[in-house]
């Protein structure tokens, strides 16, 4: 495993976690409910909504190129959130790997 695939393994082993624990403690609408609370936290998922807009443009275009199926990375993403992206990257590295392609 190359230091990228693990660094994105780890981030989402990490990210998992943390959202594991905020569904157990607040379920799926409780953590969209909290980003509504207060200006600073409507900020925050405003600004999580606009990476992963970003992030879907990006996998698409990215996505053509490589010839690697997009449209499972985009509904993750559309539900929950940055796990998309995470999984697309890790997918983009096993590809290239496995093609001897450099990322």
């Amino acid at each position: 495993m190359n230091p990228i695939s693990l660094l994105l393994t780890l981030v989402l082993a990490a990210f998992s976690a943390l959202s594991l624990v905020a569904m157990a403690e607040h379920g799926y609408l409780g953590i969209w409910q909290a980003g509504l609370t207060s200006s600073a936290s409507l900020q925050l998922l405003i600004d999580l909504v606009i990476a992963c807009g970003l992030a879907m443009i990006w996998m698409t275009a990215d996505a053509r190129e490589r010839g690697i199926t997009v449209w499972p990375f985009l509904l993750i993403t559309l539900a929950a959130g940055s796990f998309g992206p995470l999984l697309y990257l890790l997918r983009r590295q096993w590809t290239a790997r496995a093609a001897g392609v450099p990322v």
